[in-house]
């Protein structure tokens, strides 16, 4: 179940760049292909009402529509069982621990500084 959220964010975040081109296009139907059909029905109801498709849970708390999730709705994506949808804005709900961060690229340089001297100068 977790592959199948990974996917859904993958396709969300594919779909919100507004890049075109044909390598862009086949790595979209890759990832439809590897979606159930009925969670990909949803995702496009989503997408044309122009809501977010994957909403993360943080303090019990649904990040799309900002609502109490119930605990047990936590609990089972903790367990990894089976796939959850907010019962208030209909997004597909996962943990922040199943997402993977997104990695900066910057690199920090070093330099090497030489103490400043201070001059007191006496009145």
């Amino acid at each position: 179940m977790k592959n199948t959220i990974e996917n859904l964010l993958k396709l969300q975040t594919l779909e919100s760049l507004g890049i075109a081109g044909n390598e862009k296009q086949k790595h979209l139907a890759e990832l439809r292909a590897r979606i159930p059909t009925p969670i990909l029905a949803h995702y496009d109801r989503l997408v044309v009402r122009g809501k977010k498709v994957v909403a993360v849970i943080r303090n019990q708390v649904c990040s799309g529509c900002h609502v109490q999730v119930p605990r047990n709705t936590e609990l089972i994506l903790m367990h990894g069982t089976d796939i959850q949808i907010c019962e208030s804005c209909g997004c597909y709900l996962c943990l922040p621990e199943h997402i993977s961060p997104a990695k900066p690229e910057v690199k920090i340089k070093k330099t090497k500084t030489k103490p400043t001297s201070v001059r007191l100068q006496t009145v």
